[in-house]
């Protein structure tokens, strides 16, 4: 497909050492779609310091496919409540879902940064931010049908009984229903967390892609902290420093993939502004919350980050009793410090690592001949050969440090849907799948709907993506190779992002 040529050069840069503050609502602005969306919500000026205390049994969040229709009919019944709430009551379902869209749609400045937008996606905020939007959404439907004990359940598509749309979701005359989803992805289709539109792989192979993208994911791209939960996002700082493993894929592939392709934006799930107003948001975003649990288990190394600035940064949320609250990431990094746990249940992906390609492709598939250059508008395929910082590491040396892959200053406007992928060593890199070794993970992008001023352009923004890659060079036999060849391939959105450059650093 290309030949190798040309070592990437890219960019740097610090933000203040500084957590990030709640939200002052007072300055709230219009975001949305460029048509305008108010996704601000009723302003209090009264705050309170959250603090939950877990009384009796714990909160138990439960696979949706294998729910009861005793539990089905309180989950209906409390959503159906939700939506009958005045608009204005910061508890309703509509202001619910606003919440998603205030913090990631532009509708928020940072506190002492006036014009430099607060943003909870592409970053270490991504996990906490979701774990305590949930909690209140769900003590708000338990105290709606009053039961305490009441628990969101989760959408379990990493497991093969559960890569369906749950069907609790699928009655148009239930509360959990929502029209705008993809028609073609409605029961029995099965989720295709590489969104990949030009193949069609029988129903057991798309299982082992998807398991295979989830070990990738959750193991051989997870190595690190960072890897896994994002990058530092200070005070001051880039809005999008950077994704973690999850974050990309598949929980932002499956936003895509439950969206409603006929739409402007993909409305509902497609596009974060609009994401909230599906119930089975609640349920997708219950399993990636979950997951953040389950990488924790895999390895003594996987903990979580200890820096103040993560754990002292806050946000505003109405409570079940329509108080607005303060709370901080340092008071969510267990469920059971929320009052919920997750029912135990397999997971069928710990042992799907990918293979090599048993046959690949013969170089003489090369098309491209001269190594591009930096800044890259990624237009079409491009190879790059990247030098390694160091070769035939140790297995000691692997455990201590991650290599992993850089490709930094992505720039593209956040209101594109855009996805491409990223492979290592195949000359032929179109033709490789998630499961096997030589594809090394993808960038993508939701939309972004932000418009605070219809005449004003929307501005672009930079952000980094970072795949651990141990793995996949000892699958590969590269340990003791200066130097590996990288393609990109734009999949959604060509011509539409510029790469900064590519490298391969240590990281521990």
């Amino acid at each position: 497909m290309c030949a190798a040529g040309g070592l990437g050069v890219g960019r740097r840069g610090d933000a203040l050492a500084l957590p990030i503050q709640a939200p002052d609502l007072s300055e709230c602005q219009t975001s949305g779609t460029s048509s305008g969306n108010n996704c601000c919500p009723p302003y209090s000026a009264t705050i309170i310091d959250y603090k939950f205390t877990p009384t009796g049994k714990l909160r138990v969040r439960r696979p949706a496919h294998k729910v009861d229709e005793a539990y089905l009919a309180k989950y209906k019944k409390a959503v159906e409540l939700m939506r009958a709430l005045p608009a204005d009551d910061p508890r309703s379902f509509i202001q619910q879902a606003n919440v998603h869209c205030a913090y990631c749609d532009g509708a928020y400045d940072q506190v002492g940064f006036p014009g430099l937008e607060l943003q909870v996606h592409e970053s270490w905020l991504f996990f906490p931010f979701h774990r305590l939007y949930l909690h209140f959404h769900e003590r708000i439907l338990g105290k709606l049908i009053g039961d305490d004990s009441f628990a969101l359940p989760f959408w379990n598509w990493d497991a093969p009984d559960g890569m369906i749309l749950p069907r609790i979701y699928t009655d148009s005359n239930s509360s959990l229903y929502d029209p705008l989803r993809n028609p073609a992805h409605q029961p029995p289709e099965l989720v295709d967390m590489d969104l990949d539109d030009g193949d069609a792989p029988t129903r057991q192979k798309q299982i082992e892609r998807n398991l295979s993208l989830m070990y990738r994911q959750m193991v051989s791209n997870a190595k690190t902290t960072p890897l896994f939960m994002g990058l530092p996002y200070r005070a001051g700082g880039n809005l999008k420093p950077g994704a973690g493993s999850m974050e990309n894929s598949p929980h932002s592939s499956i936003h895509i993939w439950v969206g409603d392709p006929s739409q402007p934006d993909g409305e509902d799930m497609g596009t974060f502004y609009a994401a909230g107003r599906d119930p089975i948001f609640y349920a997708h975003h219950a399993n990636v919350d979950r997951m953040w649990q389950v990488w924790k288990k895999l390895s003594p190394r996987n903990v979580d980050f200890t820096d103040r600035d993560w754990l002292d940064t806050s946000f505003l949320f109405y409570d079940e009793d329509a108080r607005l609250v303060r709370v901080k990431v340092r008071d969510c990094l267990e469920p059971e410090m929320l009052g919920f746990t997750y029912q135990e249940v397999d997971i069928p992906w710990i042992k799907k690592r990918a293979t090599p390609r048993a046959t690949p492709t013969s170089e003489s598939s090369s098309t491209s001949s001269s190594p591009p250059t930096f800044p890259l508008t990624l237009s079409s395929v491009a190879c790059i050969t990247v030098k390694r910082p160091k070769v035939s590491r140790s297995q000691t040396d692997k455990d201590k440090e991650e290599e992993t892959l850089v490709v930094e200053g992505i720039e593209f406007n956040p209101k594109n849907r855009l996805k491409f992928d990223v492979y290592v060593d195949d000359t032929d890199a179109g033709e490789v799948k998630p499961d096997d070794s030589e594809f090394a993970g993808s960038f993508i992008n939701v939309p972004h709907g932000r418009n605070h001023d219809k005449k004003k352009k929307m501005e672009p923004v930079t952000t980094t993506l970072r795949l651990g890659i141990t793995d996949l060079l000892e699958d590969l036999k590269l340990d003791d190779d200066d130097e590996v060849l990288v393609t990109l391939i734009p999949r959604k959105g060509k011509g539409k992002i510029k790469i900064g450059g590519i490298r391969i650093e240590l990281s521990s």
